[in-house]
């Protein structure tokens, strides 16, 4: 068995250093060599242990996948493994459509979590909401739960539901919602209008590959109907592409104006991204809506837009969501969906867990963000402790209502 392992052992430390040759400096891969082969023999006695010992057959694939998952899950809410079919499906989703309830969901207090709903999905008109952290899904805890195996567990077939028990700030009870499973068609403009006094309307759902494009056609048609100034609703806009986030916000911009820039471990691999040419609207005022809903992309627009005094923002504070994600295919057709960078805006807030403060504070309900918890893992005990509470109590009610029966 000892052989075994220590053939294992080379091809797992062949592979990873090849993935740190492609993705590092030479003289920065790694400090401790010896170190880090040291620990990979741990992983590979442990994949040989489990292949030759455990009670059933596994296959050395699966033992591989659920290593990584390990890894990811280690590191921050956003990074993750995709296997095959899930890589496939990121690809499938900047194209506007794929299979599920229509939510976009992240890791916030280690807990799992609705950055936002859709518009026009079933997830949005069952009425939950930004923010909600769903705590169960089929009466599954997801206390432990990693964000790839609560998005294999929320998407199914057409027609199928599934039920999601969420916590929601200011509500003593927990919520069920049980929703019918639809394939999600993403639109990415809607309501585009002229309000009263020559005022446009635009809202952008999610920033895909053609929203730019449109955006700027639809400006022009608002024009072409009297409209002089403009409000941009990304409210409960997820974000989507960077580039193209970026791309939006450059049609507002005068060459060379900073639209966001990112910074990574390396401070020399800093990357600016600059307005390209002199905005065509120019002479339109900007007011930009947003609320806990405005994540990643919405948030380089909006912050954007605020740091060069080119609009006013509205609304209440955004998710807070300012990492870059790079996904990055393996050899066999699956990827890791990694947090190579974090983003700032113009005037360099880091925008992470603290959102874009718009210049007017106005909330729909008591939707103003309370203050940052400062320890997220006893607000997460704090959390499943409460849903271990009621289950016990609906065992209980269960219970009495045999006997009654009887």
């Amino acid at each position: 068995m000892r052989k075994k392992s220590t053939v294992l052992f080379l091809v797992i430390a062949i592979a990873f250093t090849g993935v740190l040759f492609l993705h590092a400096k030479e003289d920065t891969i790694i400090e401790d060599r010896k170190g880090l082969f040291k620990q990979v023999q741990l992983l590979a006695d442990s994949i040989t242990l489990i292949s030759v010992d455990y009670v059933e057959p596994v296959k050395i694939k699966d033992l591989i996948y659920g290593a990584i998952k390990g890894m990811m899950g280690t590191l921050d809410g956003y990074s993750q493994f995709l296997d095959p079919e899930q890589f496939k499906e990121i690809t499938e989703e900047t194209k506007g459509e794929f299979g599920g309830l229509g939510i976009t969901i992240g890791i916030r207090d280690g807990v799992l979590t609705i950055i936002s709903p859709m518009e026009d999905t079933p997830a949005c008109a069952a009425g939950v909401q930004s923010g909600d952290k769903i705590v169960k899904i089929d009466d599954k805890t997801t206390q432990d739960m990693t964000l790839d195996d609560a998005v294999k567990k929320l998407r199914g077939k057409p027609g199928t539901k599934v039920t999601i028990t969420v916590v929601r700030e200011d509500v003593s009870e927990m919520l069920d919602f049980t929703i019918t499973r639809a394939i999600i068609k993403i639109k990415s403009i809607k309501d585009v209008m002229v309000l009263e006094e020559g005022i446009g309307y635009v809202r952008i759902l999610e920033f895909q590959e053609r929203t730019a494009k449109e955006l700027n056609k639809n400006i022009k048609g608002l024009q072409k109907k009297g409209a002089m100034g403009l409000i941009l609703d990304v409210r409960n806009n997820p974000g989507g592409l960077l580039e193209v986030a970026v791309e939006v916000a450059d049609l507002f911009l005068d060459k060379g104006d900073l639209i966001v820039y990112t910074e990574g471990r390396d401070p020399e691999k800093r990357v600016d991204f600059r307005a390209r040419r002199d905005s065509q609207f120019q002479n339109m005022d900007i007011v930009v809506l947003v609320n806990r809903g405005s994540a990643s992309g919405s948030e380089i627009l909006a912050g954007a837009i605020k740091d060069n005094k080119r609009g006013i923002l509205v609304g209440v504070p955004t998710f807070g969501k300012a990492s870059v994600q790079t996904v990055i295919p393996l050899g066999d057709k699956s990827a890791i969906r990694l947090t190579t960078a974090a983003y700032y805006t113009p005037l360099g807030k880091n925008l992470m867990d603290k959102g874009v403060e718009p210049d007017i504070v106005v909330e729909k309900e008591k939707t103003a963000r309370k203050e940052k918890i400062e320890d997220p893992d006893k607000k997460k005990t704090e959390i499943f402790e409460k849903v271990k509470e009621k289950e016990k109590a609906d065992k209980k009610q269960k219970k009495r209502k045999k006997k009654k029966e009887k």
